[in-house]
């Protein structure tokens, strides 16, 4: 028999949505407050990690490694002890130094003071222990080209070039100044190939440094004085010039000194003056006991009127209106005389003061002198201390360790980029 069978319900058909839904939530949530698993200690362990294999890449940086440090210090090791020629240093310190002298009274206490060093003139020392006029003055001396010159040790000879310049720059290596500014002191270290050559070269040194601050004490009190010796001389072509047209004056007057020459025309006019006042009371005499007509009066009035023109010639060359012609009056020759004198006193007085100043600028010039002091004189090494050997591979290593390190990284950098 065949059973008909109903179609099953369409809620019946399959899981409803929304259940299906909230399912998933609620076994999603299940799932996160569910703690994970714990291993089981009984379950198979995990295979070991393989160790890394030698790659080429890793060759070829050990093989970089070698050639790029290893075998630099082994040759440079190889020169510096095999090659490389013993230098020897000579030590020498100075400082310049100012004596200034006092006056003649505290010369006479023995009282001298001596002051510091001037920071002017130590650093122009500084410069001219560097500059090519120092080279110049010892290879003259000296011969650096036979004192550096190795053929043996080709990085610390000085080589075939002679120029001054390479010279020049050959000393910086061989010379080295050590300056303290707050002291002003100054010391100096020569390297050489034989102690002997190293010392004579710091006495030559010293001896042209001390030269030098010789100059400039020499330069510092011509410009101290030349201003002064300058005054001095347009002082004195005044006074020339004074005395020449006081000169000539006298020359053309015939008078030495007009003012004594007046004194003596004053004393005359005085005289006559007396004179003719004796004259008009002798006639006055007369007229009272004669008259007019008597010959002595007429011999009285005779003898005033000479007197008178007398009297009137001396008042003319005073410069009266009625002066002589042909004879200067004395006004304009006093009056010129007096312009001469006053210039000439007024140029011996500028004369003397320039003088003065002078004597003055040359007295404080000399009381600075400046020279050179030495604490350390030139020494003579027994002892080779340069090459510094080991310091210079230690440096060489460390460079060279660096620049491989910072290319091998570079590389990495490059590959991880990739």
């Amino acid at each position: 028999m065949n059973e008909v069978t109903s179609p099953p319900d369409k809620k019946t058909e399959g899981p409803d949505k929304s259940d299906e839904g909230g399912a998933r939530t609620n076994t999603k949530a299940a799932q996160a407050k569910t703690p994970p698993p714990s291993p089981n200690p009984n379950s198979e362990p995990r295979p070991p990690v393989q160790r890394a294999r030698m790659r080429l890449r890793h060759v070829i940086i050990a093989l970089s490694f070698v050639l790029w440090v290893i075998v630099p210090l082994a040759i440079a090791s190889v020169y510096l002890y095999q090659v490389a020629r013993d230098q020897y240093a000579s030590h020498v310190g100075f400082s310049v130094r100012t004596e200034e002298v006092g006056s003649a009274v505290e010369l006479l206490g023995g009282i001298t003071e001596l002051s510091g060093s001037s920071s002017s003139d130590t650093d122009i020392l500084y410069e001219f222990i560097q500059s090519q006029q120092m080279v110049r003055s010892v290879n003259e001396q000296l011969d650096m080209q036979a004192i550096y010159r190795r053929p043996d040790d080709p990085v610390f000879t000085l080589g075939e070039d002679a120029r001054v310049e390479a010279l020049a720059k050959y000393w910086q290596r061989m010379v080295k100044i050590f300056y303290d500014r707050g002291s002003g002191l100054i010391e100096l270290r020569v390297l050489a190939f034989r102690p002997e050559d190293a010392r004579s070269i710091a006495e030559v040194i010293f001896t042209e440094s001390s030269e030098m601050i010789n100059e400039l004490s020499a330069i510092a009190r011509a410009d101290a004085t030349r201003y002064a010796e300058e005054e001095l001389a347009r002082a004195e072509d005044r006074l020339k010039a004074a005395n020449t047209s006081l000169t000539a004056f006298r020359n053309r007057t015939q008078i030495v000194d007009p003012q004594a020459d007046i004194q003596g025309q004053m004393g005359l006019l005085n005289s006559l003056n007396a004179q003719m006042a004796e004259a008009q009371i002798e006639r006055e005499l007369l007229l009272d006991n004669t008259n007019d007509s008597d010959p002595r009066v007429a011999q009285a009035n005779r003898k005033m009127a000479a007197i008178q023109k007398l009297i009137d010639e001396e008042r003319a060359s005073f410069g009266g209106q009625g002066g002589l012609s042909g004879v200067t009056q004395y006004s304009d020759i006093l009056e010129e005389y007096q312009a001469l004198e006053l210039e000439r006193q007024f140029a011996e007085k500028s004369y003397l003061s320039a003088l003065a100043a002078r004597d003055a600028a040359v007295a404080k010039a000399q009381q600075q002198s400046r020279y050179l002091a030495t604490h350390i004189a030139p020494t003579l090494a027994e002892t080779p201390e340069y090459p510094r050997r080991l310091m210079l591979l230690g440096i060489m290593a460390g460079f060279l360790f660096v620049s491989w390190s910072i290319l091998v990284m570079v590389y990495y950098s490059l590959r991880d980029r990739r």
